[in-house]
């Protein structure tokens, strides 16, 4: 091939990757910055072996980090999750939050705004580790109108791009939310389908569970207050969640029910009625922490749409997979794992 056609080929390849970064421009500049956050924090996480030599480290934590490597080896070895150097590293946030996770929905529609990323695919959610540039994507979204829900999680997964430190904040949590978040990541980790989010949530929303409440059980036993503890937390969670998966289908009904002769000040009141009959019904609930559910509900206020979405990503499929893994595979996790695994591409 002639220099002329060599030098044109690579003088097209420019153009197109030029013209690709003008295109794909604010979405190059926040997968750099979301680099730059992970990486921060990956090379400032230190191995956990060394922090449990620190003379100056309580024994609670101790036995916290300890029992992350429990966990770890149990979802290996009980499970069949796919082996990683996750949770291997420790990082303190100094109590600070450090990364902001970003959702919304239309108004009146109960559909989730979206993301498109490379790999991924399709995401309901974005995060950011500055706080001003989430500031700056919230304030985006409300020109846009859209209802909001921000948080700073508990965890997150690389699916393997990075080494997954243990947060400081996961120390405070009891055995069994430990476990049950740990065991959350690391099934993303170990499957992780490309364009569904509300199936991937779900699913490590249920092996988190199902998973936690073995764990507990083969480390603790029936009778103990760790395992116990967590069964009585799980009944008010699945009454609660029932109660709030139930009640979309009333703001559904209503916005069906909009026509364009309807104000938009009119439909803001409606939506409002609607969502102040939602939240005091929680009151009507056989609860033991009602008090505590009933202050988390009146997020909805502020949230709207994106409040109820976060339920439909997370916990909407939770029955389905209760009935599988129940039904063909009796309940045995580390057998409905490997099926899954085996049934499922993931990336």
């Amino acid at each position: 091939m002639s220099k002329y056609w060599l030098k044109l080929i690579a003088n097209c390849i420019l153009i197109i990757f030029a013209f690709c970064c003008i295109i794909y421009n604010q979405l190059i500049i926040y997968g750099i910055s979301q680099g730059k956050g992970q990486l921060s924090i990956v090379l400032n996480a230190k191995p956990i072996e060394n922090i449990l030599l620190d003379p100056s480290l309580p024994d609670s934590l101790k036995n916290k980090l300890n029992l992350i490597s429990e966990i770890r080896n149990y979802t290996v070895d009980s499970i069949a999750f796919k082996p990683s150097k996750n949770y291997t590293t420790f990082y303190n946030q100094l109590n600070k939050p450090i990364l902001y996770t970003i959702s919304a929905a239309e108004p009146f529609k109960l559909k989730a705004k979206e993301w498109k990323f490379p790999f991924l695919g399709t995401v309901s959610y974005k995060g950011f580790f500055n706080k001003e540039k989430a500031k700056r994507e919230i304030l985006k979204l409300v020109s846009e109108d859209y209802d909001i829900d921000v948080y700073s999680p508990s965890g997150w997964s690389t699916l393997g791009w990075f080494k997954d430190p243990v947060l400081s904040s996961m120390l405070k949590k009891t055995p069994g939310s430990l476990a049950n978040i740990i065991i959350h990541e690391l099934m993303h980790g170990t499957l992780y389908v490309k364009n569904n989010v509300t199936f991937n949530e779900n699913l490590a929303n249920f092996i988190g569970d199902k998973g936690a409440e073995k764990f507990l059980l083969f480390k603790y036993g029936i009778n103990s207050k760790e395992y116990i503890d967590y069964i009585e937390d799980k009944a008010d969670n699945k009454i609660y969640t029932e109660y709030i998966l139930n009640s979309i289908p009333l703001l559904d009904s209503l916005y069906n029910s909009f026509t364009s002769n309807h104000t938009y000040h009119f439909k803001k009141e409606q939506k409002k009625n609607i969502i102040t009959k939602i939240v005091l019904g929680v009151n009507r609930l056989p609860l033991h922490k009602k008090n505590g559910y009933f202050r988390y509900t009146l997020q909805a206020f502020k949230e709207g749409n994106a409040f109820f979405m976060s339920f439909s990503r997370y916990d909407s499929q939770y029955n389905f997979f209760e009935k599988e893994y129940t039904e063909k595979y009796a309940s045995n996790l580390r057998n409905y794992v490997l099926h899954l695994k085996t049934t499922y591409s993931s990336l």
